[in-house]
């Protein structure tokens, strides 16, 4: 079958998208590649496809369980001859033999199983097709979630001559692509880039406050729907889930405290759901190929932009409208700089984490687009404001700041660099509590000079001298003290300039059945819940039967017959045999109602 063939018969599609085309004939014809393409772009169908058309099986190694059997379940329920080999498979022993027989078209391994001896043995007496390196980024020092074992792996493909070999990331900055390349022995002029941009994905920042009611009126307007939410510590994990449940919202936590089995179980509601939230730490979520998710919430900040866009990347795989949040605060800011100054790391590993962290804290102070800012650190240039970020749905106003930047830092000063934001805001506020008359301060003359600004606008005013080094908290009591930026504010050479606090715009919510004319609505619906049904009959995710864009087009057309059903994106010859005659019933029955 010619690529085209194995697109429209096994995935149902009508066309490739960006690099994939010229990607697959260069895999097919033999040739090595490192494609940097965002999550939702296709990455997998790069050798995936390659896999159904080249002699002999395609090793994928991936460094997690949870995207290997994802990967197998639709695959195999697309009529794939697909297998995984790790830590938990069940039915090891079949699968090996499976694969020596020559009777699997993929096959899924972790690299530390690829790695050992017996392996490695195997491969040499069995046809590969190719060899694709998901998650590409782990193999660089410079990635965000270096794993050394991928550093072997040059010669695990160099010991196959003649196999070709496709390295596949959605994050990685030009320092962090040359080195993968390097690493993998793949040629610089073999990189693909096609660009960073989620354009589907609303990016939205805000400062703490009281991250409870925050995260509730956030979750109030995505409603029945699946998102994840990120959380600095396991306490804060269990915390946050906690309230979720409290509030009557279903939600699981994820991390690694929990018991394996736990973990295993809490994962699997989860992607087999359409309205659950996952709240965990960064242990959750890579690689995890569940296409619904309709929003990322961060409830601190991440410790890059190479991880910001990772994590959020796991929002709105399928296309669909989605939403990533963040909500931050001054000590998030010192926590980070904590963990980069205690690193294991080099002076120069440090210094890169470093300019990685103030790239990430200029995406929080941004003021303009944060898509262009986003896009600028992988170094691309935006023509113009994307329109769908806070910013720029609701530009903030910006205000000369410097003023009141020097009174904070003087407050700091005079009341001994030894306390909290709440407590120097009472200083600021000309308020006589019992802790600010017991030091005194109800005598500086810092007391009082901050009246004419809301206490919101002080602490807004405060994490930015934080984001900016004015100000550092204190490693033992946690007290802000005057950081390395903070003399020359204070001697007024250099303005500040704060963006006003303002009720923003109210967040859209990403409803699935929004592109939907209102008289296909009741359908669309429908559907859905027979979708759920023949899921839970089959022991997979909804998902995995149809996406909500596949459901959408059914609802809008309407088909009739076995090949305006063939027709609709998404439907492929396995799948038209095993679920089309429900769903043409469903939409028959829906006629005749």
């Amino acid at each position: 079958m010619t690529p085209h063939e194995v697109l429209s018969r096994v995935f149902g599609h009508a066309e490739f998208r960006g690099p994939q085309e010229a990607i697959i004939t260069d895999v097919i014809a033999g040739r090595d590649c490192l494609a940097i393409m965002p999550t939702g772009a296709g990455k997998s169908l790069c050798y995936q496809v390659p896999a159904l058309i080249r002699p002999g099986t395609a090793l994928v190694i991936s460094p997690l369980i949870a995207l290997m059997e994802d990967q197998v379940s639709a695959l195999t329920a697309q009529g794939v001859r697909a297998a995984t080999l790790n830590s938990q498979s069940a039915d090891g022993s079949q699968v090996w033999r499976d694969f020596a027989d020559g009777q699997l078209d993929l096959l899924y391994v972790s690299p530390e199983r690829a790695l050992t001896d017996g392996f490695s043995q195997l491969v040499q007496r069995t046809e590969i097709a190719l060899i694709a390196i998901d998650e590409a980024h782990c193999v660089s020092q410079w990635g965000h979630d270096f794993r050394p074992e991928y550093r072997r792996l040059r010669p695990f493909c160099d010991a196959l001559p003649g196999v070709p070999r496709i390295a596949l990331t959605a994050t990685a900055d030009r320092d962090t692509r040359i080195d993968i390349a390097h690493q993998l022995g793949i040629a610089d002029d073999r990189i693909v880039l096609s660009g960073f941009d989620r354009p589907n994905i609303r990016y939205e920042v805000v400062g703490r406050d009281n991250i409870k009611r925050q995260l509730l009126a956030f979750l109030a307007n995505h409603a029945g729907q699946a998102g994840i939410i990120y959380a600095p510590t396991r306490a804060a994990t269990e915390k946050i889930c906690d309230w979720l449940v409290e509030a009557g919202i279903r939600a699981r936590p994820y991390h690694a405290g929990l018991e394996p089995g736990v973990r295993s179980r809490h994962q699997a509601d989860f992607v087999a759901s359409e309205d659950m939230v996952m709240v965990a730490t960064i242990a959750f979520g890579m690689g995890i190929n569940k296409p619904d998710v309709r929003f990322v919430a961060h409830a601190g900040l991440p410790k890059s932009i190479e991880a910001y866009y990772q994590e959020t990347g796991r929002a709105g795989r399928d296309g669909d409208p989605a939403v990533a949040h963040l909500i931050w605060g001054g000590e998030d800011v010192a926590r980070l700089r904590a963990f980069i100054a205690a690193g294991d790391g080099n002076e120069a590993h440090k210094a890169n984490e470093a300019r990685r962290m103030n790239a990430l804290i200029a995406f929080l102070d941004a003021a303009g687009c944060r898509r262009r800012e986003l896009l600028r650190y992988f170094g691309e240039t935006a023509q113009s404001a994307c329109g769908n970020c806070d910013n720029c749905l609701s530009p903030p106003d910006l205000i000369d700041a410097t003023e009141a930047a020097r009174k904070l830092l003087s407050a700091v000063y005079r009341t001994g660099q030894r306390f909290g934001v709440q407590h120097l805001l009472e200083v600021l506020a000309g308020k006589s509590s019992e802790k600010v008359v017991k030091f005194g301060h109800d005598r500086s003359s810092v007391f009082g000079i901050g009246k004419d600004w809301p206490a919101d606008q002080w602490k807004n005013l405060a994490r930015q001298l934080e984001a900016i080094d004015a100000l550092e908290r204190d490693p033992e009591h946690g007290g802000l003290v005057l950081g390395p930026a903070a003399r020359p504010i204070l001697k007024g050479d250099v303005p500040i300039a704060l963006k006003q606090l303002a009720p923003r715009r109210p967040t859209r919510s990403t409803d699935s059945a929004a592109e939907l004319a209102p008289g296909d609505r009741p359908l669309f619906e429908a559907l859905r819940g027979l979708r759920r049904q023949l899921a839970a009959d089959a022991g997979v995710p909804p998902y995995i039967v149809f996406s909500d864009a596949t459901l959408r087009a059914m609802a809008a057309r309407r088909p009739q017959t076995v090949a305006e059903m063939a027709r609709i994106p998404g439907v492929g010859a396995v799948k038209l045999d095993s679920f089309g005659p429900a769903f043409l019933a469903a939409i028959r029955e829906s006629a005749a109602a």
